[in-house]
Protein backbone atom coordinates (compact mmCIF):
# COMPACT_ATOMS: atom_id res chain seq x y z
CA UNK A 1 0.00 0.00 0.00
CA UNK A 2 1.15 3.78 -0.87
CA UNK A 3 1.70 5.78 2.26
CA UNK A 4 -0.62 9.25 1.93
CA UNK A 5 2.27 11.42 2.78
CA UNK A 6 0.08 14.49 2.71
CA UNK A 7 -2.78 12.89 4.87
CA UNK A 8 0.17 12.92 7.96
CA UNK A 9 1.35 16.22 6.61
CA UNK A 10 -1.87 18.22 6.72
CA UNK A 11 -2.60 16.62 10.09
CA UNK A 12 0.85 17.75 11.17
CA UNK A 13 0.14 21.14 10.08
CA UNK A 14 -3.22 21.17 11.48
CA UNK A 15 -5.01 21.59 8.33
CA UNK A 16 -6.84 19.23 8.92
CA UNK A 17 -8.31 17.92 12.44
CA UNK A 18 -10.75 15.08 13.78
CA UNK A 19 -12.92 17.44 14.87
CA UNK A 20 -13.63 20.98 14.39
CA UNK A 21 -15.56 23.96 15.83
CA UNK A 22 -18.85 25.63 13.99
CA UNK A 23 -20.06 29.33 14.11
CA UNK A 24 -22.88 27.48 16.15
CA UNK A 25 -20.82 26.87 19.17
CA UNK A 26 -21.02 22.56 17.63
CA UNK A 27 -18.36 20.77 16.89
CA UNK A 28 -18.19 18.43 13.87
CA UNK A 29 -16.48 15.25 14.17
CA UNK A 30 -14.67 14.14 10.79
CA UNK A 31 -14.43 10.04 11.23
CA UNK A 32 -12.74 9.82 7.27
CA UNK A 33 -9.56 11.10 9.74
CA UNK A 34 -9.46 8.47 11.98
CA UNK A 35 -10.09 5.78 9.72
CA UNK A 36 -6.97 7.62 7.95
CA UNK A 37 -4.80 6.83 10.86
CA UNK A 38 -6.30 3.83 11.23
CA UNK A 39 -4.70 2.97 7.58
CA UNK A 40 -1.84 3.70 9.13
CA UNK A 41 -1.03 1.46 11.56
CA UNK A 42 -2.86 -0.81 9.41
CA UNK A 43 -0.43 -0.60 6.63
CA UNK A 44 2.97 0.40 9.06
CA UNK A 45 5.46 -2.45 9.79
CA UNK A 46 8.00 -2.46 13.02
CA UNK A 47 11.20 -0.17 11.98
CA UNK A 48 13.92 1.17 14.40
CA UNK A 49 14.37 4.73 14.44
CA UNK A 50 18.09 6.04 15.22
CA UNK A 51 18.27 8.08 18.19
CA UNK A 52 18.08 11.55 18.03
CA UNK A 53 16.40 14.64 20.46
CA UNK A 54 15.03 10.65 22.01
CA UNK A 55 15.92 7.62 22.49
CA UNK A 56 15.99 5.08 19.68
CA UNK A 57 12.38 3.36 19.73
CA UNK A 58 10.84 1.06 17.58
CA UNK A 59 7.64 1.62 16.30
CA UNK A 60 5.12 1.53 13.04
CA UNK A 61 6.99 2.85 9.94
CA UNK A 62 4.15 5.15 9.32
CA UNK A 63 3.87 6.96 12.43
CA UNK A 64 7.70 8.52 13.22
CA UNK A 65 8.07 11.05 15.85
CA UNK A 66 7.16 14.66 15.09
CA UNK A 67 10.31 16.69 13.63
CA UNK A 68 10.15 20.01 15.44
CA UNK A 69 12.33 22.84 14.79
CA UNK A 70 13.49 26.10 16.85
CA UNK A 71 10.98 27.77 14.14
CA UNK A 72 8.05 26.14 15.26
CA UNK A 73 8.33 27.92 18.99
CA UNK A 74 6.82 24.97 20.43
CA UNK A 75 8.99 24.48 24.47
CA UNK A 76 10.10 20.83 24.41
CA UNK A 77 11.54 20.53 28.03
CA UNK A 78 14.46 17.26 27.88
CA UNK A 79 13.56 14.29 30.08
CA UNK A 80 11.61 11.71 28.00
CA UNK A 81 8.44 13.24 26.23
CA UNK A 82 7.28 12.55 23.03
CA UNK A 83 5.19 14.06 20.03
CA UNK A 84 3.75 11.49 17.26
CA UNK A 85 3.83 12.69 13.82
CA UNK A 86 0.43 13.72 13.09
CA UNK A 87 -0.20 15.60 16.25
CA UNK A 88 -0.52 19.80 15.35
CA UNK A 89 1.09 21.46 18.08
CA UNK A 90 0.96 24.78 17.84
CA UNK A 91 3.45 27.95 19.12
CA UNK A 92 3.82 28.41 22.37
CA UNK A 93 2.87 25.01 23.64
CA UNK A 94 4.81 23.73 26.45
CA UNK A 95 5.44 20.34 27.01
CA UNK A 96 6.24 19.23 30.55
CA UNK A 97 8.91 16.07 30.59
CA UNK A 98 7.68 13.06 30.48
CA UNK A 99 4.30 13.63 28.43
CA UNK A 100 3.05 12.27 25.14
CA UNK A 101 1.08 13.57 22.69
CA UNK A 102 -0.41 10.75 20.04
CA UNK A 103 -1.08 10.86 16.39
CA UNK A 104 -4.42 13.17 15.43
CA UNK A 105 -4.27 15.27 18.52
CA UNK A 106 -4.80 19.33 18.47
CA UNK A 107 -3.24 21.00 20.52
CA UNK A 108 -3.80 24.59 20.57
CA UNK A 109 -1.17 27.87 21.43
CA UNK A 110 -0.40 28.52 24.77
CA UNK A 111 -1.46 24.92 26.26
CA UNK A 112 0.95 23.51 28.61
CA UNK A 113 0.89 19.47 28.66
CA UNK A 114 2.64 18.75 32.21
CA UNK A 115 4.33 15.79 33.86
CA UNK A 116 3.55 12.47 32.84
CA UNK A 117 0.19 13.70 30.83
CA UNK A 118 -1.46 11.72 27.90
CA UNK A 119 -3.54 13.79 25.02
CA UNK A 120 -4.64 10.55 23.38
CA UNK A 121 -5.34 10.05 19.41
CA UNK A 122 -7.56 13.13 17.71
CA UNK A 123 -7.95 14.36 20.84
CA UNK A 124 -8.56 18.37 20.48
CA UNK A 125 -7.11 20.77 22.95
CA UNK A 126 -7.98 24.42 23.15
CA UNK A 127 -5.69 27.55 23.65
CA UNK A 128 -4.21 28.28 27.22
CA UNK A 129 -5.19 25.05 28.43
CA UNK A 130 -3.25 23.53 31.32
CA UNK A 131 -3.21 19.72 31.26
CA UNK A 132 -1.90 18.75 34.64
CA UNK A 133 0.50 16.26 35.92
CA UNK A 134 -0.48 12.38 35.35
CA UNK A 135 -3.69 14.05 33.64
CA UNK A 136 -4.67 11.31 30.81
CA UNK A 137 -7.17 13.03 28.05
CA UNK A 138 -8.41 9.57 26.12
CA UNK A 139 -7.90 9.09 22.72
CA UNK A 140 -10.81 7.53 19.94
CA UNK A 141 -8.63 4.67 19.59
CA UNK A 142 -8.01 3.25 23.32
CA UNK A 143 -10.93 2.19 23.13
CA UNK A 144 -12.44 2.90 19.88
CA UNK A 145 -14.53 5.52 19.59
CA UNK A 146 -16.91 7.40 17.68
CA UNK A 147 -16.18 10.63 19.41
CA UNK A 148 -12.83 12.52 20.04
CA UNK A 149 -12.50 14.27 23.65
CA UNK A 150 -12.37 17.72 23.13
CA UNK A 151 -11.35 20.27 25.76
CA UNK A 152 -12.48 23.52 24.68
CA UNK A 153 -9.84 26.90 25.97
CA UNK A 154 -9.05 28.20 29.14
CA UNK A 155 -9.84 24.99 30.78
CA UNK A 156 -7.96 23.41 33.30
CA UNK A 157 -7.83 20.23 33.75
CA UNK A 158 -6.74 19.07 37.46
CA UNK A 159 -3.45 16.55 38.69
CA UNK A 160 -5.02 12.70 38.01
CA UNK A 161 -7.82 13.60 36.04
CA UNK A 162 -9.35 11.24 33.25
CA UNK A 163 -11.56 12.45 30.70
CA UNK A 164 -12.66 9.55 27.96
CA UNK A 165 -14.87 8.18 25.65
CA UNK A 166 -15.66 11.53 23.63
CA UNK A 167 -16.55 13.95 26.49
CA UNK A 168 -16.93 17.63 25.62
CA UNK A 169 -15.47 19.95 28.38
CA UNK A 170 -16.41 23.62 27.24
CA UNK A 171 -14.34 26.42 27.47
CA UNK A 172 -12.83 27.86 31.29
CA UNK A 173 -14.44 24.89 33.04
CA UNK A 174 -12.51 23.58 35.62
CA UNK A 175 -12.00 19.93 36.57
CA UNK A 176 -10.51 19.60 40.26
CA UNK A 177 -7.85 17.02 41.01
CA UNK A 178 -8.75 13.09 40.66
CA UNK A 179 -12.10 14.23 38.24
CA UNK A 180 -12.78 11.09 36.44
CA UNK A 181 -15.02 11.87 33.14
CA UNK A 182 -16.33 9.43 30.62
CA UNK A 183 -19.64 8.46 28.34
CA UNK A 184 -21.39 6.37 31.77
CA UNK A 185 -20.31 9.32 34.06
CA UNK A 186 -23.54 11.18 35.68
CA UNK A 187 -22.30 14.66 36.82
CA UNK A 188 -24.65 16.28 39.11
CA UNK A 189 -24.65 19.77 39.06
CA UNK A 190 -25.52 20.99 42.42
CA UNK A 191 -25.80 24.74 41.50
CA UNK A 192 -28.47 24.23 38.40
CA UNK A 193 -29.76 21.03 40.52
CA UNK A 194 -29.52 19.08 37.34
CA UNK A 195 -28.06 15.98 36.32
CA UNK A 196 -25.72 16.05 33.03
CA UNK A 197 -25.55 12.40 31.44
CA UNK A 198 -24.18 11.33 27.78
CA UNK A 199 -26.73 10.07 25.08
CA UNK A 200 -26.81 8.35 22.07
CA UNK A 201 -26.50 11.59 20.09
CA UNK A 202 -24.65 13.63 22.23
CA UNK A 203 -21.29 13.32 24.39
CA UNK A 204 -21.51 14.11 28.13
CA UNK A 205 -21.04 17.72 27.94
CA UNK A 206 -19.40 20.46 31.02
CA UNK A 207 -20.91 23.68 30.99
CA UNK A 208 -19.09 26.56 30.31
CA UNK A 209 -17.04 27.60 32.92
CA UNK A 210 -18.17 24.96 35.47
CA UNK A 211 -15.88 23.81 38.60
CA UNK A 212 -16.45 19.78 38.93
CA UNK A 213 -14.70 18.48 42.05
CA UNK A 214 -14.85 14.46 42.76
CA UNK A 215 -17.84 13.34 44.88
CA UNK A 216 -19.64 10.25 45.79
CA UNK A 217 -23.35 9.10 45.41
CA UNK A 218 -24.61 6.92 48.12
CA UNK A 219 -25.20 3.49 47.22
CA UNK A 220 -28.99 2.98 48.77
CA UNK A 221 -29.30 -0.76 48.41
CA UNK A 222 -29.59 -2.83 51.60
CA UNK A 223 -26.05 -4.24 51.30
CA UNK A 224 -24.42 -0.76 50.11
CA UNK A 225 -26.79 0.95 53.07
CA UNK A 226 -25.10 -1.67 55.46
CA UNK A 227 -21.87 -1.67 54.77
CA UNK A 228 -21.42 2.50 54.19
CA UNK A 229 -20.78 1.99 50.09
CA UNK A 230 -20.52 4.57 47.67
CA UNK A 231 -19.99 5.45 43.97
CA UNK A 232 -17.84 8.10 42.93
CA UNK A 233 -18.89 10.85 40.96
CA UNK A 234 -18.33 14.25 39.68
CA UNK A 235 -20.07 17.22 41.34
CA UNK A 236 -20.19 20.69 39.96
CA UNK A 237 -19.86 22.84 43.12
CA UNK A 238 -19.70 26.38 41.37
CA UNK A 239 -19.07 28.27 38.31
CA UNK A 240 -15.91 30.06 37.77
CA UNK A 241 -15.65 33.26 39.35
CA UNK A 242 -12.81 35.80 40.39
CA UNK A 243 -11.22 34.08 42.92
CA UNK A 244 -11.03 31.39 40.84
CA UNK A 245 -9.50 32.81 38.15
CA UNK A 246 -6.37 33.93 40.80
CA UNK A 247 -6.52 30.53 42.12
CA UNK A 248 -5.91 29.05 38.16
CA UNK A 249 -4.09 31.98 36.40
CA UNK A 250 -1.43 30.64 34.34
CA UNK A 251 2.12 31.58 35.30
CA UNK A 252 3.54 34.19 32.77
CA UNK A 253 6.56 33.94 33.69
CA UNK A 254 6.73 29.71 32.77
CA UNK A 255 5.88 30.62 29.14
Amino acid sequence: MTIDQTFIDDLDSGRIRAASPQPDGTWQVHQEVKQGILNLFAQGTLQAYPAESYTTFFDKHTIPLKHLTLADNVRLVPGGSAIRRGAYVAPGVICMPPMYINIGAYVDEGTMIDSHALVGTCAQVGKRVHVSAAAQIGGVLEPAGARPVIIEDDVLIGGNCGVYEGVLVRRRAVLGSGVILNASTPVYDLVNETIYRSTADKPLEIPEGAVVVAGARTVKSDFGTANGISVATPVIVKYRDSKTDARTALEAALR
